[in-house]
């Protein structure tokens, strides 16, 4: 009974937290914890299709370590289904498939403690994720030693049970990523970049997607990153990638709203077991 209670409390004030970001924000929010794994596509379709009526704008909130970019994809299209402006709320992580859906968003908001990560793709292997660019480095680093004759017989046994197919697959999963991310950024993201700061000349739709392709390139290189699962914070994405960021720290209110809402539902998730979560004011 007493964890009935607490559900019901949290539920409660989970919703009414909700309701007074979408009134700071003037947008709909939509929550989203956990993974990016098949059947999320499905929690936004519900948590979205009951809105009624809609702002025309769309606020999500989200925190991920990753998951599959093709779910991401999927999520991104019931979005955009509904709202012309969808702005990301980053109150803690959204890593690796997290940051190209982030990606998709008309404006990006987060906090100095916030990060986004490097999007070399995450792909199931032996029912977990694992980073397919990693094995993309050390198959290249093996064939490099094989053709110079510097391959020792340890590695030539490694290097033998590579299966080609599954490296394809982390291949096409690479290179969807990077489309997908150039994509989004040329046509959301950047669709307010008119004219150069400089001499004021006009940008061209092909300006915008190259520079949305030498983020996308910056963001693949897991060298200089160093790992994976490495926090990128809001001052080197605007600093070294030169990307605009919005700092909801800015806004003592709705920094506060936004932190409380983000433990009380990470505390929810949590206590529950629940591998994700998807919330809306019309659903939780």
């Amino acid at each position: 009974m007493q964890g009935t209670n607490l559900n019901h409390e949290a539920e409660t004030k989970l919703q009414s937290l909700l309701v007074e970001i979408e009134a700071e924000l003037h947008a709909d929010v939509l929550t989203l914890l956990g993974p990016i794994r098949d059947g999320v596509e499905h929690k936004v379709r519900n948590a979205l299709e009951p809105l009624d009526p809609k702002r025309d704008k769309l606020a999500v909130v989200v925190h991920t370590n990753g998951g599959l970019v093709e779910v991401a994809e999927r999520i991104v299209h019931i979005i955009r289904h509904y709202y012309q402006e969808v702005v990301f709320v980053v109150p803690d992580v959204a890593m690796s498939a997290g940051t190209v859906f982030v990606m998709s968003g008309d404006a990006i908001m987060m906090d100095y403690f916030s990060c986004l990560g490097p999007i070399d793709p995450q792909v199931v292997r032996d029912d977990k994720f694992v980073p397919a660019l990693s094995y993309l480095v050390q198959y290249d680093r093996l064939i490099e030693k094989a053709k110079n004759g510097s391959l020792t017989d340890a590695e030539f046994a490694i290097l033998s049970r590579f299966d080609l197919a599954e490296l394809h697959q982390f291949e096409m999963a690479r290179d969807l990523s990077i489309s997908l991310l150039v994509k989004w950024l040329a046509t959301y993201k950047f669709k307010d970049w008119t004219k150069t700061e400089t001499r004021k000349r006009e940008v061209t739709p092909d300006e915008r997607e190259r520079r949305a392709e030498e983020i996308a390139k910056l963001l693949m290189d897991n060298r200089r990153w160093g790992s994976h699962g490495r926090g990128i914070p809001m001052k080197t994405l605007r600093n070294e990638l030169n990307l605009r960021i919005d700092d909801f720290g800015q806004n003592p209110k709705l920094s506060a709203l936004i932190r409380l809402y983000y433990s009380l539902a990470v505390d929810y998730v949590s206590r529950n077991k629940f591998g994700h979560l998807a919330h809306s004011r019309c659903f939780l």
